[in-house]
């Protein structure tokens, strides 16, 4: 039988984004204060997945070894380094989040066998990438208040309390939302990045944050006047919003998740090639296709 397992690593670094060809002011344009010298740091978090059969111990490998494989391939290197001048391989196309994971794969796999390489530069922004050339994935986590009342417009209080419980009473309830934003896209192979990050948090905060933040969102956004805002719907809703401008700004939406409290969340994953919008008649809350 086949098992998937992780092992998690840690180490601090710094990096600068700033590519020589350029002049200060094009690369303070394109970078911000990600260009400032001598640079910034992180204390970055890996997941390493590894795939194997189970042996006749119960184990896919011994975690002892993948852990000294994993300090003695990247963490022992990356650790309280500049990232810029530890590996070669970041003269070439700088050291971004996304492109650290894919370097990290390719010291790997000559050694583990490894599935996916996941990233984090900080709890609201990682990186994971499965070995496909170029392609990265890179997530941006946020978060916005906001109240609804699960009550479908057409059905009776009495219907709207059997299907939703407490969740119906007429002046709603309120939550903080948690957000994960995924896109995928080709990370350039001169700046690392398989988008830029401002442009992507700025998208959101238009199109999601501000407009949700601080609302009820049964009356403040028209579409779920008709639309129950189950998480699943306000999730796939916001796939739907997301879509083009993403894909204006050069990468394309892969996932959405909407945690609505720690014991519930939903995940839409996108199929670029057409929307999914739910019916506006609905008597039933839309389940997310996961």
């Amino acid at each position: 039988m086949q098992c998937i397992v992780n092992r998690r690593a840690q180490f601090s670094a710094s990096h600068r984004y700033w590519l020589p060809e350029l002049s200060e002011v094009e690369n303070f344009e394109k970078f911000g204060a990600c260009a400032k010298f001598p640079g910034h740091g992180h204390n970055y978090v890996l997941f390493v997945s590894l795939l194997g059969e189970l042996d006749e111990y119960g184990m896919v490998l011994n975690l002892s070894d993948v852990k000294h494989v994993i300090k003695r391939e990247v963490t022992g290197q990356l650790d309280y380094s500049f990232l810029n001048d530890v590996w070669s391989e970041f003269q070439e196309t700088l050291p971004t989040t996304e492109n650290i994971a894919r370097v990290i794969w390719d010291k790997l796999t000559p050694h583990l066998p490894v599935v996916r390489i996941q990233l984090f530069e900080h709890p609201e922004l990682w990186a994971d990438y499965m070995g496909n050339a170029m392609e990265g994935y890179l997530t941006v986590s946020t978060h916005f208040s906001a109240a609804h009342r699960l009550a479908h417009p057409s059905l009776s209080d009495e219907k709207n309390f059997e299907i939703y419980g407490k969740c119906a009473r007429p002046n709603g309830h309120g939550h903080n939302y948690h957000l994960e934003v995924t896109v995928k896209g080709d990370i350039d192979k001169r700046t690392g990045m398989l988008v830029d990050l401002g442009a992507l948090q700025k998208v959101i905060d238009d199109y999601v944050v501000e407009p949700f933040d601080h609302t009820f969102l049964n009356k403040d956004i028209a579409y779920f006047s008709e639309v129950v805002p189950t998480a699943e719907n306000i999730a796939l809703y916001i796939s739907n919003v997301l879509r083009a401008p993403i894909q204006n700004i050069g990468a394309s939406l892969h996932k959405i998740k909407l945690i609505e409290s720690p014991n519930n969340s939903c995940e839409i994953y996108c199929n670029n090639s057409q929307q999914n919008i739910p019916s506006t008649t609905q008597s039933q809350p839309l389940l997310a296709q996961v």
